[in-house]
This record gives C-alpha cells, structure tokens and sequence, in this order.
C-alpha cells in the first residue's frame, strides 16, 4: 500500500545532488543464466548523494525515472534541506502541516530507538548538529552557553505524533532525521522493486545498502567496509573488510569523512544528546547488520554516540543483529570486533 500511495505522487524529473558514499558495493556485469531475466544497474543522485541499484528483471522498464521520482517524494518528506519538505515545514512551526506515511513511518521507529538506547539515538537532536556545522542550519561558534541553551530543546519527550499532526513542547524544537531516514529510503525503494517481482537485487544510497537474493554470479552479495583513516574520502580505496550479505541490510557510521578541527582539535558529527557535544571514542567505525535498512541506519549512529563498550553491549542484547567494529588500542593499532553471526560471511579485501 505504501509503495501504490506513492507512486500516485510521482513526479518524473531527476535529482542533481553532490556525493559521499561511505561504502563501496562489489557486483559484476549481466549473467542472465542467475535466472529470473538479466540484471540491470542503474545510478544517480539524492539526498547529497548517490545512489546504486543492480536488479534482476526480464526487461529494464525505465526504472530509473521511476526511481528518481520516488525519491523526490521522499525528500519532499523527510529532508531537512528541502524548504518545502514535510520535516521542513515542522521545524519552522508552520501551521495545519499534516504529515505522510513515511514521515509517520521514521517517527516512531525514531521513538523505537529512541527508548531502546537510553537516548543514544534522539532526532531533536538538530538544533546542535546545525550549530556544530554538520546540517543545514547556521554554524555557530560553539561554546559551553550555546550548547547549555541548546540542550533544553533536545529529547523526543518535547514532541509527539498526534494522529497525523506533529506537536511541540516549545518551538525551538527541531527534527533531524538524516540518521536514519536514507535506510528507510533503501527500504522503500527496495520494496518498490519486490513489488515489480524483483527477487534479487542491491540497492545503495549513499553507503546504507539492501540486498535480496543473489548477485549476478550467483553468489552472496559482497561489500566492502572501507578502512577507517582520516582523510579516506574515496570509498572502496582502502578496504578494511568484505562482507557477504543475503537478505539483510547494512549500515555504516564513522567520523573520519564528517569532521573538521578547530583550534587544532577534531570535531566529528556523533553528537551525544546527552552532552551536546560531539562523542571522543575509541570506536571509529560500526557497521551494522539487520533486517531493515533503517534500523540498521539508526543503530550504527547509536553505537557511535555509545562509544566502544556501551555499543558491543547493546548489540549483544539485539536479536537478529551483527555488527563489525573498527576501534583504535592504546598504541593507535586498528583493532576489530563483530558478532559471531558475523564470522562465517567475513572476507578479508
């Protein structure tokens, strides 16, 4: 019902946003005898990114504008730095402002989450990461009465979902869902194609990925999980790890693309709700594995804001969940950790 309500909202004109990928996908070219027609790869731009998708159908059928489209309805939901976006509209306290099954739909996985990490996970959490330099609003020059004034306004217990309606406990209160709304759109455009009778596939938007079935060799999809080093901005040149995926998501969370240094000190874009200050952790990178994108999505930030311990607890109590681990030692050696689900379906690059 999702996917029917909207494509009746779709409008077929293409995105043209700029690119960061956090991971790099691993596929070959078509090999009709996997069987269910040829498969097919198609790209291009959303959300400040890109995007992948390799399918398997009989014929290509103009995917692309179709799922160009699509993802403008997305955005014109859940994206901050659309002004005309739902979520939009909702931080500038417009009036009458109604929302749509998927702003409704990452509200209260949001709220999910929101409980299952004691905070960790909080997409009030906006008004910070603007003022840090990492969203769309003013950069500030940050010090600790910004973050003290700040700090009122944060915590999912100053808004909720009323029906369709959005209310606030004070209008500073702002939305930020970029932690895990580009996992939802993996999701919903994965479930685009399942409804095409896809029955293998990849999809990638911007490093968060979703696979089904086989690649076009037949085998496991194969992922690489990019080495954590600080000014690696060209995914898939330096792999820390292959992984083999089947039917699950994946999403990565790290802080050595988003930062910059001030007075000679790094500032990342793991903001802990609880500080209002960016999260220092040994954990440089968590990838997650899950059976939603979104999920997968909100948990990698979670375990980042956790920080090292706290996150190899938390994924422990998690069931149907795998996490892969890269974390600086004493000396300053890359270290890994993951869950033993995980084990058999590593690679090494």
């Amino acid at each position: 019902m999702l996917i029917k309500s909207l494509l009746k909202k779709i409008v077929f004109n293409p995105i043209r946003y700029i690119s960061i990928i956090v991971l790099f996908v691993f596929f070959t070219g078509c090999n009709p005898e996997a069987g269910g027609g040829e498969y097919y790869s198609i790209q291009g731009f959303t959300q400040g990114t890109t995007y992948h998708i390799t399918y398997q159908l009989p014929t290509e059928n103009g995917l692309q504008e179709r799922i160009d489209s699509l993802l403008q309805v997305f955005d014109g939901s859940l994206s901050t730095y659309d002004s005309t976006s739902i979520i939009s509209a909702i931080n500038l306290n417009r009036e009458h402002i109604k929302t749509d099954t998927l702003f409704r739909t990452v509200f209260r996985e949001s709220g999910r989450v929101y409980q299952l990490t004691g905070g960790t996970f909080d997409i009030t959490v906006g008004p910070l990461i603007n003022a840090w330099g990492f969203g769309p609003g003013e950069k500030l020059d940050v010090d600790s009465s910004i973050v003290d004034s700040l700090l009122q306004y944060v915590g999912m217990d100053k808004v909720a979902l009323v029906g369709d309606s959005v209310y606030k406990s004070h209008p500073e209160v702002k939305l930020d869902v970029n932690a895990i709304a580009q996992g939802y759109a993996v999701d919903v455009v994965a479930l685009y194609l399942e409804d095409l009778g896809c029955r293998n596939y990849m999809v990638e938007i911007g490093g968060e990925i979703r696979t089904r079935g086989v690649n076009p060799k037949g085998s496991f999809w194969r992922i690489g999980v990019d080495r954590p080093e600080y000014g690696n901005m060209i995914p898939g040149q330096q792999l820390q790890v292959i992984i083999s995926m089947h039917n699950r998501s994946l999403a990565t969370s790290g802080n050595y693309r988003k930062f910059y240094e001030k007075n000679g000190v790094r500032i990342t874009h793991s903001i802990d709700p609880a500080t209002g200050y960016p999260k220092d952790s040994r954990l440089l990178s968590a990838t997650i594995l899950t059976e939603e994108c979104m999920t997968a999505d909100a948990y990698a930030t979670s375990c980042m804001v956790m920080g090292l311990e706290k996150a190899k607890l938390f994924i422990e109590g998690m069931k149907n969940t795998d996490a892969y681990f890269i974390y600086g030692d004493d000396q300053g050696m890359y270290q890994v950790w993951y869950t033993d689900g995980l084990r058999k379906y590593i690679e090494s690059p």
